[in-house]
C-alpha cells in the first residue's frame, strides 16, 4: 500500500485493498457524523463502536470529524485486517482505538458481559438489519445511538411479505408510499425489541436514497412503545386513501365509497412505527451544523426532512394523483402551494422527488390539482 492509492472523503484518507466503499453512500455517512458530533457536545463524551467497519472510512470521520474520544473497530472479515490497521493505524498510536475481528452479534454481547456501553453504535450491515436490531441494545449506553443499514428494500417494499414477517415481525405490502413502510418497519421492530428489554426507541432520522435504508435511533430509559405510535397502515387500491389502524380497531375499519354506496377493504401493513419519522430539534442542529461546515447538499436535504417530521406515515405521489384523477401531473411546487392556500399542510418527502406529504386526502389532492390544471388552460387561452 502507499499514499498513491489514498482515496480521500472529507478529513479521511484510506486505501481500499478488497475491501467495500461506495462513494453515493457518503451523505449517510455525513448525516452519522454530523449526529455523533452533537451527542458529543451535548454529552461531553463519545464513545464509538463501528460494528462493521469495512475499509474504515467511518471510523475515521467519526474520530476527525465528530471527535470521539474512542473507537472499536470491528469487522468480521479478517481478511481485511492489512486495510484496515493501515488505514486506522494512526488512531492506534494515540491509544484511542481497538480492532477486532468477530461477528458482530459476539461483539454486542461482549460489551454487556463487560458493561463496556458505547455512546454510538455503527451497524451498516448488507442486506436486512434484523439479526442485529435486539442483539445491539446489549452494546449501546442508555440515550446512546444506534445507526443502522438495510439494503433489502423488497423485503419491507411487499415484494417478499413472508420474508418480511421472518426479518420484522410484521407483515408488509405493496403500495405508492412502501420506501417510507420499510423505514417505519425497522424502527417498529426496534422499538418493540426495545420493549421486551423494558426499554424505548425515539428515531432521530430516517433516511432512503437509491437501495439503501438509514435509520438513526436513540435508546431511551423507559418503554415508550404504545397503541399511538406502534400499528398498522391501511390502503386501498380500490381509490388510493390510506387510514392508520391500531390494534383496537383491526377489522374494524374499511374504505367507504360514497358514489358507490360499498364498503371496499383495507389492504393493512404492519406492525409499524406510526409516530413522527425524524426529531425535528435534533435536526435542526444538525442543519446549523451542516451549514457551517458548508455542506450544501446535508443541509438541503435536513431542510426537506424537518419539515416532513411529523407528518402522516405515508406520502402521495403525483403519478398516483394523476393515474386516480386521470388528469395531467401538476408540478409538485404549485400543488403543494395550492394545498397550502387551502388551508392544508404539505411539503416534500426526501424518500421520493415526485411525491409529497400532506394532511390532505387523496381526493382532496386530485380536486385541487384540477383546478390547478383548469386554471393553467385558462391562463394560456387568455394570453
Amino acid at each position: 500500500m502507499n499514499d498513491e492509492s489514498l482515496i480521500c472523503e472529507e478529513t479521511a484518507n484510506f486505501t481500499l485493498g478488497n475491501t467495500f466503499y461506495r462513494s453515493q453512500s457518503k451523505i449517510t455517512r455525513d448525516l452519522g457524523v454530523l449526529a455523533a458530533k452533537i451527542y458529543k457536545s451535548e454529552q461531553g463524551r463519545l464513545r464509538v463502536l463501528d460494528a462493521m467497519t469495512g475499509c474504515g472510512v467511518r471510523s475515521i470521520r467519526y474520530y476527525l470529524e465528530s471527535d470521539a474520544d474512542f473507537i472499536w473497530s470491528n469487522d468480521s472479515n479478517p481478511e481485511n485486517k492489512a486495510v484496515i490497521e493501515y488505514n486506522l493505524g494512526f488512531i492506534l498510536q494515540k491509544n484511542k482505538g481497538k480492532i477486532t475481528y468477530k461477528n458482530a452479534n459476539n461483539i454486542f454481547f461482549e460489551c454487556f458481559n463487560n458493561k463496556d456501553y458505547y455512546d454510538f453504535v455503527d451497524v451498516d450491515a448488507f442486506g436486512s438489519p434484523n439479526p442485529y436490531l435486539s442483539t445491539v441494545l446489549w452494546a449501546t449506553k442508555i440515550n446512546g445511538l444506534i445507526y443502522v443499514t438495510c439494503t433489502d428494500g423488497r423485503t419491507g417494499t411487499g415484494h417478499l411479505p413472508e420474508n418480511c414477517l421472518q426479518n420484522y415481525g410484521s407483515y408488509g405490502r405493496s403500495h405508492p408510499a412502501a420506501q417510507e413502510q420499510v423505514l417505519r418497519l425497522i424502527i417498529g421492530s426496534s422499538l418493540q425489541e426495545a420493549a421486551t428489554m423494558g426499554l424505548g426507541i425515539e428515531p432521530i432520522f430516517a433516511y432512503f436514497s437509491g437501495s439503501t435504508y438509514r435509520v438513526m435511533l436513540r435508546l431511551l430509559p423507559k418503554i415508550n412503545l404504545s397503541l399511538d405510535n406502534y400499528g398498522f397502515l391501511g390502503y386501498c387500491h380500490h381509490c388510493g386513501e390510506y387510514t392508520t389502524i391500531s390494534y383496537k380497531q383491526l377489522g374494524k375499519v374499511n374504505c367507504y365509497h360514497q358514489q358507490e354506496n360499498k364498503y371496499y377493504n383495507y389492504t393493512i401493513s404492519g406492525a409499524m412505527w406510526l409516530g413522527n419519522l425524524h426529531n425535528k430539534e435534533y435536526l435542526k442542529t444538525m442543519k446549523n451544523l451542516a451549514i457551517s461546515l458548508k455542506w450544501s447538499t446535508v443541509s438541503d436535504l435536513l431542510s426537506i426532512m424537518i419539515h416532513e417530521s411529523n407528518f402522516p406515515p405515508y406520502f402521495y405521489t403525483l403519478g398516483e394523483i394523476g393515474r386516480r384523477g386521470k388528469l395531467d401531473i401538476p408540478k409538485r411546487s404549485q400543488l403543494i402551494e395550492a394545498l397550502e392556500n387551502d388551508g392544508f399542510q404539505a411539503t416534500n418527502t426526501h424518500i421520493n422527488s415526485q411525491a409529497i406529504k400532506t394532511n390532505a386526502s387523496l381526493k382532496q389532492c386530485i380536486e385541487i390539482s384540477e383546478k390547478l390544471i383548469n386554471n393553467s388552460k385558462v391562463g394560456k387561452i387568455n394570453d
